[in-house]
């Protein structure tokens, strides 16, 4: 897939490009997004939530960016080496056509990892182009000071905490606090750009023309035995595969944690204050990222991040069996956890930046780490649950830590939380928390059964049935003829469409498919799914948001799986339009059908390729 767009002349080059005009490049420890225009205006070094060193997607004055491009007006394409992560974008002008090809090379050596290669190679294919580059990094989301010099050839960078080598295989010049290069490309003529990270002691290295195209054939080469090991051959595979390769892209590799997006604070609605940092791991992401790994037959995958779900169920519940419940009604684990497995996140607004197209505030951390949010334990568990039963069997250390969980969902299932959508409003019994602790419970008792595991059976099944009674008493409204977002209201939510999806519901219940068509009439426009009202339920935020493209993806299941289908592959089908030029998708989709939220966004791809394997089934 391509993306074409006229680039105009630098004096009329608009300030901020639209989230949907960037790709995604990475090394699997960390990210850049670059841009249709040939910019690279994120990128964090030398983790995915560590400061920024580029972040003009935030601030286009102050937040710093790496800017490659012809000197002349030229329209654009771009699109990912085929069944690679590597970004090309294409320039077309009067007198030549040129490309930029970005990527970061896959390294198993660790030191070598630790540098962080970003590597731009232009090229001249047709003609003669003129190429100028600006590299203008602002350490820190611009809070840090650098100084700028010149060592053994190479621009190098430092501030306090980081320090940066430039290589290229074109005469720079230091102008200030960036660097600059101005060049002319003929025909089958190539420049390479390399920017890494130096320790304390090292000397910058350089990186030859020769030594980028063998390290371009290496990436290659990486990206593509590794997405060989797929196992699907289904409808829109090209589609799947890059949800794939960008779920693979948001893997820190050092401890298989999965984040939910590369970045922070892009907003939910321009202008407003919905921006939030999705650098980190949310435990509800969990289960969707087993599924959709296993499904595809990504297996070495959902054992590292099972491996480090592990290690965070055991340090929130203790060493041994039964001390979940000494953690009290707040939870023995968080929402969310830093990618190295750390629990403070503390929240943090940057007053520096602007905002993207001035939607402020920058916020880098997470406040909603402290949030109630009961239903993460039916993730988790439904993770292991599917772990056990395609992947590997749980470990004895493993089950012992699943039934302390199990039982502190026991005593605690009914009480207020702040809900699946996060919400800095009045806590509430959401329907899906509910919902969630029987899945919990639920998932350990297949578990328990099918492996013949020690469980406090009689209990477990005494408060899963409880659960049921009381959402199918309470969570149901006559009134509306639906399942409701929380008890005491009958404001619908689209976070109800996983109830047939977690097997709580048949998905031809008469009272579902009455819900599927409240839901259809009230919160779905073109296939695109509201997540719910605020008009109606206040979540404690000023302003509107967009549709929430993961429950566009629910919806397109729970179509699917009631007999719908050709409703759900026409809403399938209307949604892929949304996707950006790539076939990447952010968290939601604005009002005239564009990209808003932290972008990509795991949780949509993890829904796209779960509604897109289920739907290619019922098809046949």
């Amino acid at each position: 897939m391509t993306r074409e767009s006229p680039r105009p002349s630098r004096a009329d080059v608009p300030r901020y490009l639209p989230i949907a005009e960037h790709g995604l490049i990475g090394d699997m420890r960390t990210a850049a997004l670059t841009g249709t225009n040939g910019t690279i205006d994120w990128y964090c070094c030398a983790r995915f939530d560590a400061p920024s060193v580029f972040a003009g997607i935030l601030d286009a004055d102050r937040g710093g960016a790496f800017e490659l491009a012809p000197d002349v007006p030229a329209r654009t394409k771009q699109f990912y080496f085929p069944d690679t992560n590597i970004l090309i974008t294409r320039f077309f002008a009067d007198h030549g056509v040129g490309e930029i090809q970005d990527f970061m090379p896959i390294l198993d050596d660790s030191r070598e990892a630790d540098r962080h290669r970003l590597i731009r190679r232009v090229l001249c294919v047709r003609g003669a182009l003129p190429f100028s580059a600006r590299v203008a990094p602002r350490f820190d989301y611009g809070r840090q000071t650098h100084t700028v010099s010149v060592r053994n050839g190479h621009t190098v960078f430092a501030s306090p905490d980081l320090c940066l080598s430039l290589s290229a295989s074109v005469p720079v010049e230091t102008d200030g606090p960036d660097a600059r290069s101005s060049f002319t490309l003929k025909e089958g003529e190539a420049a390479v750009f390399m920017l890494d990270r130096i320790c304390d002691g090292v000397e910058p290295r350089g990186c030859t023309p020769l030594e980028a195209e063998e390290m371009f054939g290496a990436t290659v080469r990486y990206w593509r035995r590794w997405l060989s090991r797929s196992r699907y051959r289904g409808r829109w595979r090209e589609t799947v595969h890059r949800s794939a390769l960008t779920l693979k892209l948001l893997t820190y590799a050092p401890t298989g944690a999965i984040v939910a997006a590369p970045t922070t604070s892009l907003p939910e609605q321009i202008g407003g204050e919905r921006n939030w940092d999705y650098r980190y791991v949310w435990v509800r992401d969990a289960a969707f990222c087993i599924y959709a790994l296993l499904r595809l037959g990504f297996t070495d995958e959902a054992k590292a991040f099972v491996g480090f779900l592990s290690g965070i169920i055991r340090a929130g519940c203790g060493s041994g069996p039964g001390t979940g419940a000494e953690s009290g009604s707040e939870g023995p684990l968080q929402i969310m956890y830093g990618i190295d497995g750390r629990s403070e996140l503390p929240e943090e607004e940057l007053p520096l930046l602007e905002g993207h197209l001035g939607s402020s505030p920058v916020r880098i951390g997470n406040n909603a780490v402290t949030q109630l949010q009961l239903d993460i334990y039916g993730a988790l568990i439904d993770s292991l649950y599917l772990y056990d039963k395609w992947g590997e069997p749980l470990s004895s250390d493993d089950w012992d830590t699943v039934g302390a969980l199990v039982d502190w969902v026991c005593e605690h299932w009914d009480q207020p939380d702040e809900g699946i959508w996060e919400t800095r409003g009045k806590a509430q019994r959401f329907l899906y928390s509910q919902l969630m602790c029987w899945v919990a419970i639920e998932r350990a008792i297949r578990i328990a059964r099918h492996r013949g595991l020690p469980a406090d059976m009689l209990r477990w099944i005494r408060v899963r049935d409880a659960i049921y009674r009381r959402i199918m008493e309470r969570g149901w409204s006559t009134e509306r003829r639906a399942f409701i977002q929380h008890e005491g209201d009958d404001v619908l939510d689209a976070a109800v469409l996983t109830m047939p999806l977690t097997k709580f519901i048949s998905p031809t219940d008469p009272k579902w498919l009455a819900t599927l068509d409240a839901l259809g009439e009230d919160l779905v426009s073109d296939s695109l799914v509201y997540r719910y009202d605020p008009r109606r339920s206040p979540d404690g935020l000023r302003g509107e948001e967009g549709t929430f493209s993961i429950c566009s993806f629910w919806y397109v299941e729970a179509l699917c799986r009631a007999g719908r289908v050709d409703e759900a592959r026409l809403a399938f089908e209307k949604m892929l339009t949304y996707g950006n030029h790539l076939g990447l998708f952010a968290e939601e989709i604005g009002r005239t059908g564009e990209q808003i939220g932290n972008f990509p966004q795991a949780f949509t791809h993890l829904a796209l390729i779960s509604a897109a394997f289920n739907l290619d089934r019922a098809l046949g």
